[in-house]
């Protein structure tokens, strides 16, 4: 054993130094790359913050979807303004008129 007045070898001071510097890189490295480093919280982050706009996007949708609903259980105006839309159905005694644009006649 070595006893504290006796010089320490610059060569093993030089190496222990090189090693405690490979340490600290090497956690460095890890810290930034690793799988919990900053990198990964970055990307977690990003990717949190684009579920939260999808799920907000979902949640403005399904409110759309239940006043929908709603419309269709209790609304008759608007379930005709459908029928007449969508379904080309009419009241019994209304009659319907076709205009057809000259230019598309013209295309034919």
């Amino acid at each position: 054993m070595t006893s504290a007045n006796e010089p320490v070898d610059p060569g093993r001071k030089n190496i222990l130094t090189i090693f405690l510097l490979i340490a600290i890189i090497l956690m460095f490295v890890y810290a930034v790359f690793g799988s919990r480093g900053v990198l990964r919280i970055v990307q977690a982050e990003e990717q949190k913050h684009d579920l939260e706009l999808q799920l907000a996007d979902l949640e403005k949708q399904q409110e759309q979807l239940k006043e929908t609903i709603e419309k269709l259980r209790h609304d008759k105006v608007y379930l005709e303004k459908l029928a007449r839309t969508r379904l080309g159905m009419v009241r019994e005694g209304e009659l319907i008129y076709h205009v057809t644009d000259n230019e598309s006649e013209e295309k034919r």
